[in-house]
């Protein structure tokens, strides 16, 4: 089969398409699976330039995200078929092979059935994120119907699903963005406020959106000095999510400690590392959950662009440096 290789740790061009054998399925409770599209995120690029987090020596698979068709079975596989469509979020750190590829194998207790109002771009794109935004919202935030959530980064891979999340659950959203065309976008999926963040302060508009009380959480996913701002506008004990490792240098944690707010750092890998099933089996539940807000109408993946599968490099190149609106994907046909 065709795949796309990590030959060593590096730039964009330690990619490379090449051949290598088609999986075989190992377990009665296998998947072999077809794909059709595979997601990019920035944890690949980011193994890509330090290493993947299981230490395991290149050339390596990248790709967490994948959508396709079943192919083949284990003998003990009871909820899907050959010929199922299915996505999910397996692979891609070092302990198995990622979805830069033509064929995967998981087990099918991480597959669930792709929505049918999605096709395999779109189905492809959404794995880790929904992951991510779900997590950060009700796991770690615990946010209820009625209360506020302050996104940063409402365009962004996991801040557009975030918003839809939050707007579907009857939470008040208020979200930061960096410029017109996408406060537009974000106002659409249900956002009930937009910040373009370098002409308003965010801090100031969350505050009034709040009636001077604060919101009840926010989710960070930018970082740097909008993490410590962030602290001023989370009302009294409330819940700061961070996707980012924070910065320390020079930090200034005050308003943090004023304010009682809780800290919750979101990292949908966490169960993967430590080989929480528990956990895991979580994810599979939430994906479940999302699928019938997409089939609903609820909840849209938006795609920034597609490359096909040779292009990889590329593709990661474009997450790197630019800024998309939604997500990039991989075509494998």
């Amino acid at each position: 089969m065709k795949a796309v290789l990590m030959t060593k740790m590096g730039g964009p061009e330690v990619l490379n398409l090449a051949e290598v054998p088609k999986p075989a399925i190992q377990t009665d409770t296998g998947l072999l699976v077809r794909i059709k599209a595979a997601g990019i995120n920035p944890v690949d690029y980011k193994q890509r330039r330090r290493g993947t987090w299981y230490p395991s020596s290149p050339p390596q698979i990248l790709g967490l995200d994948g959508a396709g068709i079943v192919e083949e079975t284990g003998a003990g596989v009871t909820e899907f078929k050959p010929g199922d469509a299915v996505y999910f979020a397996h692979g891609g750190v070092g302990k198995e092979p990622g979805n830069y590829a033509e064929y995967a194998l998981l087990e099918e207790r991480f597959a669930v059935k792709k929505p049918e109002r999605a096709d395999f771009i779109e189905a492809a794109a959404a794995p880790l994120v929904l992951i991510t935004a779900w997590e950060s919202l009700f796991d770690r935030a615990h946010l209820e119907k009625g209360q506020s959530v302050l996104i940063h980064g409402g365009s962004g891979g996991v801040g557009h699903v975030a918003v839809q999340l939050a707007a579907a659950h009857g939470i008040r959203v208020i979200a930061t963005v960096t410029g017109a065309k996408k406060k537009e976008i974000v106002e659409k999926l249900g956002a009930d406020k937009v910040v373009i963040s370098s002409d308003q302060d965010f801090v100031e508009e969350a505050l009034a959106f709040t009636g001077g009380q604060g919101v009840d959480a926010a989710v960070d996913t930018v970082g740097g000095k909008t993490f410590y701002r962030t602290f001023e506008c989370v009302r009294f004990y409330g819940t700061l999510v961070s996707l980012l490792k924070p910065q320390s240098d020079n930090a200034d944690w005050t308003q943090a400690r004023l304010r009682g707010v809780y800290l919750s750092n979101e990292l949908m890998l966490t169960p993967w590392y430590f080989d929480l099933i528990e956990v895991e089996n979580h994810q599979t539940k939430i994906l479940k959950n999302c699928a019938s807000f997409m089939d609903e109408g609820k909840l849209k993946i938006l795609v920034h662009k597609t490359f096909p599968l040779e292009d990889a490099a590329d593709a990661q190149r474009e997450l790197e440096t630019g800024h998309p609106i939604g997500k990039i994907v991989l075509r494998i046909d």
